[in-house]
């Protein structure tokens, strides 16, 4: 089990994401200077240095799913023009642009999910694993687990990936800051789902924004 603080320790450090620094600690067994090697060879300790950097620049990238029956819009900064132009960056964009038309995130980051809306969801948990006839004493560690389920499910940032599900959306990003030597940030989207609240049909749109990618 890694502590909160050990983590905290290396993310001071490096400046590396949290979720990153409990990985890399969990997987060195908890030692912090092979913690913060193990960053840095994999770039994340660079590319946490550069998110400090101002990124006023970017584009805004539509994306209408095939039959107009879902339309995305996603704000993505980077710190310069030219890199806002290239086609590297237009293509990344447009990659978030249509894995948020598959997934559906209600929120960016765990950070933006309102505290009484946690609280209710761990209510909910708890009710379930104490009709599940699970042990009072480990009904907290479960919640907890639930919980972290929830913002992967829920949260743009930490949903995996559509196009490669063994990396999280936040991993695409700083892959992308180590390849473009830039800051980027992904400000905000807004996700159109049509007759969205309406008694309809359900489709797989996950299949077929996945089918239009592979074309």
């Amino acid at each position: 089990m890694i502590s909160a603080s050990k983590v905290k320790e290396l993310r001071n450090i490096t400046g590396a994401g949290m979720m990153d620094c409990k990985r890399a600690l969990q997987e060195v067994n908890g030692d912090i200077d092979k913690a913060v090697e193990l960053l840095r060879e994999k770039g994340l300790a660079a590319a946490a240095k550069k998110a400090g950097r101002i990124a006023a620049e970017g584009v805004v990238e539509s994306y209408i799913h095939m039959g107009g029956k879902i339309g995305v819009l996603v704000e993505v900064n980077c710190e310069t023009d030219f890199v806002a132009k290239t086609p590297e960056f237009k293509a990344f964009v447009r990659d978030i642009a249509m894995h948020i038309a598959a997934s559906n995130p209600s929120y960016l980051s765990r950070e933006d999910v309102p505290q009484d809306e946690i609280a209710k969801e761990k209510e909910i948990l708890r009710a379930q694993a104490l009709n599940e006839g699970k042990p009072e004493k480990i009904v907290d560690k479960m919640v907890e687990g639930r919980i972290e389920k929830y913002f992967k499910e829920n949260c743009l940032l930490e949903q995996p990936f559509v196009k490669d599900s063994d990396k999280s959306i936040d991993d695409i990003i700083k892959e992308q800051i180590s390849k473009i030597g830039e800051n980027i940030n992904i400000r905000r989207f807004t996700r159109y789902e049509m007759g969205e609240g309406l008694q309809k049909r359900e489709d797989d749109f996950v299949k077929e924004v996945m089918e239009q990618m592979k074309g």
